[in-house]
């Protein structure tokens, strides 16, 4: 048997019917979710897709689509909003695809979204499959669908298109493609600040590949999620005095031998182009030189303090007893996301899906500014996903599909309760 990187890849229609339960399923549930949102907003006479397309962010990415960038907003309190705080790469398609179709900015806003969070479906798809099997794959991609602000995924916001850009670039990593897993980290990195993540991924996984790093090597002897050995799908090791080496980065136990040094090279310089890129232009814009971007976001009163204002936001949650309850809840939310990243590492994730999660995580949660949007933050996180998955796949077919079908429904009501009340960001 033949690793994954030298192993011929299959046809494209037979890997698209893989997956199609899964991105069938997600369809599902998106389109539950658009229509909870559509009757609810109706009967308080809002238009779904104004909530959808037109409000919050999906203003700022739709106006540098039109009018380019900047533009900004001095408020009485001397803050600055400025348009340049918002990454390039959903206003440059939302500008192509009003060029050549009939859409507005807005509605080429909306089909990127959902496109993109179909693509994003399909990538960890892909990945969960690698590392845990087909039906544990299938409840990560409905898992993912059912969060509770997956209304985000079908919004004019660049969330659905980083995370399938990510997703796809970590895949790439797992499988040995290095030279896609490089570009396409850097076209995440021109998506969202957070495209850092997927850069630490590439480049922590192409250091580990050269020093022959196999930490994080799933346990062979240990049924899969589909109740298969993982023997079953690991590579024969290579024959003795064999120059095949032997696959690093394991946690899947069918990861791939390491390309070539200028390959893994190459991709260690394509994945940092994107943000750095975009970070530079800011700065020689604003005349601010390498720093520019910070004090950008400084305008926004956003920035990095490693959880402290966060910490004193939740801490001021516990004066009063109304407040305190959500207090309480942000506390177990927190918990819960630490507690999966912990149960991840002790799964043996591997190392380039640790990495990632753990960077989006960090930077979700220790953001000095915009409390609310966390748990949009840590919507891209979809490795912390992989554990539950893992568990709902063990249960019986009709525990799974009660469980799924319930948060189905509880997460399209708040998606429709939460874009007609304060929404994002």
């Amino acid at each position: 048997m033949t690793d994954l990187a030298t192993r011929p890849a299959p046809p494209a229609g037979r890997v698209l019917r893989r997956a199609a339960p899964a991105l069938l399923g997600y369809a599902a549930v998106r389109a539950l979710g658009l229509l909870v949102l559509t009757v609810w907003s109706g009967a308080r006479g809002k238009s779904a897709y104004t909530l959808l397309t037109a409000r919050w962010d999906s203003l700022w990415y739709t106006r540098v689509a039109e009018l380019g960038y900047g533009y900004e907003v001095r408020l009485p309190n001397g803050d600055v909003h400025s348009n340049l705080a918002f990454f390039p790469l959903l206003p440059w398609l939302e500008r192509l695809l009003h060029a050549f179709t009939p859409l507005s900015y807005a509605g080429a806003g909306f089909a990127v979204s959902l496109l993109a969070s179909l693509a994003a479906a399909w990538g960890i798809f892909e990945i969960a499959e690698l590392v845990h099997g087909r039906r544990a794959a299938v409840c990560a991609v409905l898992l993912w669908a059912v969060l509770p602000v997956g209304i985000v995924q079908s919004m004019a916001y660049s969330e659905s298109l980083f995370t399938a850009l990510a997703a796809w670039a970590l895949y790439a990593v797992l499988t040995g493609r290095w030279l896609t897993a490089g570009a396409l980290a850097a076209l995440a990195g021109l998506t969202r600040p957070v495209g850092l993540a997927v850069v630490a991924a590439v480049w922590v996984a192409g250091i580990a590949s050269v020093a022959g790093i196999t930490s994080f090597r799933r346990d062979r002897s240990a049924p899969d999620a589909d109740g298969a050995r993982a023997d079953a799908h690991a590579p024969v090791p290579p024959a003795e005095g064999s120059r095949e080496r032997v696959p690093p980065l394991g946690g899947a136990g069918t990861l791939p031998r390491a390309p070539t040094a200028v390959r893994r090279v190459l991709a260690l310089l394509l994945a940092p182009l994107g943000a750095a890129g975009y970070v530079l232009w800011v700065g020689h814009r604003t005349g601010r030189g390498p720093l520019g971007y910070l004090d950008v976001q400084a305008g926004w009163r956003n920035g990095f303090d490693g959880g402290v204002a966060f910490a004193r936001f939740v801490a001021g949650r516990f004066t009063s007893f109304p407040s305190a309850l959500a207090g309480i809840g942000i506390v177990v939310g927190v918990g819960l996301v630490v507690w999966l990243y912990v149960v991840c590492v002790r799964q043996r994730q591997p190392l380039p899906l640790l990495v990632y999660a753990g960077v989006v995580t960090a930077l979700a949660l220790c953001a000095s500014s915009y409390f609310g949007s966390k748990p949009r933050l840590l919507l891209p996180a979809f490795p912390l996903l992989l554990p539950l998955a893992v568990a709902l796949a063990r249960a019986r077919t009709s525990r799974s599909a009660l469980v799924v079908g319930g948060v189905a429904v509880a997460s399209a009501v708040y998606g429709a309760f939460w874009l007609n009340g304060s929404g994002p960001p």
